[in-house]
């Protein structure tokens, strides 16, 4: 019966998912493999946080090594005297048996301890009432297991010696061997089996569906770059013009593998206790993001299943999701690192707001201005191209025109180093220290485009694809292969995005390339005793893993002292999804990320992005902050040339 009634919403719910859209998801089956191991099996994204994730752990793997033992009590609940051959006589088992038994025991205590003692916010929104129920759950199944032991061996119907079952040993002591003992070991045998069989009944309509789900979804997380984004194919002949997918509008636009994410997530509030946006007010909780999706699958998709009438598809926005929640993001990445079970958010925000803006126009007011400047003038600023290489003047910098010879470095300065007056200090600083170590480099000046980053993160995948478009076919005519970013979002579309469009490249950003000249005695910098805390840009850190570059820097030139959000666990400036040409509902990122700088006692605030550069300013000047924020690469060349450049 516990069986049928698992198969059942089994069956329904694998029917719903496979109303999603496909997903390329069954390639590089080595590294899904190595996933599996590391964050399935290993736990290593729980382990993160270390009391919690060793928890948490303990009862995942306690139920790996007890597995066994529900078929030996199942076994043993149809005859007392039979167990499973060979194992059911290992005293080694007996003994592994009793130490995760009592270790899951003791981290279920400890789950309790957390939830109704410590009461993180992360558990806001949660449904706190049925993980309860499931704790309690696996809290009876091991205790009956321990005392269906104990019974056993004060009756002497152990097949393993009973000295190595501690835990069970000790407790026979409190049994007698007579008849009421031997009542008592049927007893404890069926209530162990009838709540193994409960929990399997209960399982697929329960949060703790992520049991069976999480080792599917890590399978089939993503292997590429974590900074790229899947992107959609408008040209494919076999699709019908109306059946071309612009994101996610209703549940049958999303894909499979969104599907399984919503139904994975384990409501554990790690993505909403790091999210940026939901720290400093706003309406967006990445798990109640999730949550909200999962809801909306649940209920509407049985009745497309079903084929009742009135059951078309409901638009998800608002009807799962809100479109402030849609628009809050600032794509850091921060509630994908902390996921233990690789849930995608971006991904499913990225889809929302490609809907929205594509299908709809429907998206912030303020955003519109950007969207046009891009899509008329090529950058966000709304300048002239011919304006792009003004920073130049003076420095001797190249301009690669049509039909010269490629240089050995390509300089990708992006558009805010390009027009925005702080950001141009950056690239101002780099060409100083590349001519210094006899770089040869070179910029595009005016043939350089916008990469279309802010329009993709916005939304708006058509403008994106035809900048990647024509910006591969720019390079590739060039004959380039190395390309040098300063900032980071262009990085990251360079190295991640543009394969997808035939755009292969060695990309480096500014801060690895000047780490390596130093390292490589090209550029020599005078250390200081300044203090400088180095902020991690998003898309440099958590998408990127560059963080060492950076810091060798920072310390070849001061002295570093770290904030507590740092590395892969950064803080957003609040610049990223586009924000930075979008109004800020609640309280301001930039503002916070100033405040948390502050608390380290530093005297400069370095950074390693424009986007960075502008928003940390902004809030230093808004905050009163007396910190100074400058790029790293500035600081570097202040250094050597002994004033600033």
């Amino acid at each position: 019966m516990a069986g049928g009634i698992f198969a059942r919403r089994a069956r329904l719910l694998v029917r719903i998912m496979r109303l999603g859209k496909p997903a390329p998801r069954f390639d590089d089956v080595p590294q899904r493999v190595r996933q599996e191991a590391v964050v399935a099996i290993g736990q290593r994204k729980l382990l993160q946080r270390l009391g919690p994730g060793v928890m948490h752990a303990l009862i995942f793997w306690g139920f790996i090594v007890l597995f066994p033992t529900i078929i030996m009590a199942m076994i043993g609940a149809v005859d007392r005297d039979a167990t499973l051959p060979w194992l059911g006589h290992q005293g080694w088992f007996a003994f592994l048996v009793d130490l995760f038994a009592l270790l899951v025991l003791l981290s279920v205590c400890a789950a309790f301890f957390i939830r109704k003692v410590q009461r993180p916010a992360r558990f806001e929104g949660s449904h706190m009432g049925e993980a309860d129920f499931i704790l309690a759950m696996i809290a009876g199944i091991v205790t009956t297991l321990l005392l269906w032991h104990a019974t056993r061996i004060a009756l002497g119907l152990n097949e393993w010696p009973a000295s190595w079952s501690p835990v069970a040993n000790a407790l026979s002591n409190l049994f007698g061997g007579g008849n009421g003992t031997k009542l008592l070991e049927r007893v404890f045998v069926w209530a162990h089996v009838l709540l193994i069989l409960s929990f399997l009944a209960y399982l697929p309509y329960s949060k703790h569906l992520h049991i069976i789900t999480a080792v599917v979804n890590v399978f089939f997380g993503r292997t590429r770059a974590r900074g790229r984004l899947e992107p959609l194919v408008f040209d494919d002949p076999d699709v019908p013009e109306d059946e071309i997918r612009l994101g996610s509008g209703t549940l049958t636009d999303m894909t499979w593998k969104q599907m399984v994410d919503t139904a994975t997530c384990t409501e554990c509030g790690r993505c909403q206790d790091v999210c940026p946006a939901y720290a400093t007010g706003k309406e967006l909780s990445p798990k109640l993001l999730i949550m909200g999706l999962r809801d909306h699958l649940l209920e509407v998709g049985p009745k497309l299943l079903s084929g009742a009438e009135g059951a078309d598809p409901q638009p998800l926005v608002p009807n799962a999701v809100t479109d402030d929640v849609v628009w809050d993001c600032v794509t850091c990445g921060a509630c994908v690192h902390e996921c233990p079970v690789s849930i995608e958010h971006i991904d499913h925000i990225v889809d929302l707001r490609r809907h929205l803006v594509m299908a709809e126009a429907r998206f912030p007011a303020e955003a519109e201005p950007m969207l046009r400047d891009v899509e008329r003038s090529s950058n966000p600023w709304g300048k002239a191209q011919q304006e792009r290489g003004d920073w130049t003047h003076g420095l001797g910098v190249k301009v690669l025109e049509p039909g010269d010879p490629a240089p050995e470095v390509l300089y990708w300065v992006g558009c805010a180093a390009s027009f925005d007056e702080r950001a141009r200090q950056t690239a101002v600083s780099t060409a100083k220290l590349l001519q210094a170590a006899g770089v040869d480099f070179a910029i595009l000046g005016p043939r350089e485009s916008c990469t279309g980053d802010p329009a993709r993160r916005m939304g708006n995948e058509y403008v994106f694809q035809a900048f990647a478009e024509q910006n591969v076919e720019t390079l590739n005519e060039s004959g380039v292969t190395k390309i040098v970013a300063s900032c980071p979002h262009c990085f990251n579309t360079l190295a991640n995005e543009y394969p997808d469009f035939g755009g292969r490249y060695e990309v480096m950003h500014h801060t690895e390339l000047l780490a390596e000249l130093v390292r490589d005695g090209r550029i020599e910098p005078k250390p200081g005793d300044a203090q400088i805390t180095y902020h991690d840009s998003c898309y440099l850190a958590r998408h990127n893993d560059v963080m060492a570059d950076p810091r060798q820097l920072v310390e070849a030139v001061g002295t570093p002292v770290e904030m507590e959000r740092s590395g892969k666990r950064t803080f957003c400036c609040g610049a990223g999804g586009a924000h930075m040409w979008m109004e800020e509902r609640g309280g301001a990122i930039n503002e916070e990320r100033v405040r948390q700088a502050d608390e380290t006692g530093a005297e400069t605030l370095a950074v390693a992005c424009p986007f960075c550069t502008v928003m940390l300013d902004d809030g230093v000047r808004t905050s009163g902050s007396k910190l100074r924020v400058a790029d790293v690469a500035t600081l570097l060349a202040e250094s050597i040339v002994g004033d600033p450049p």
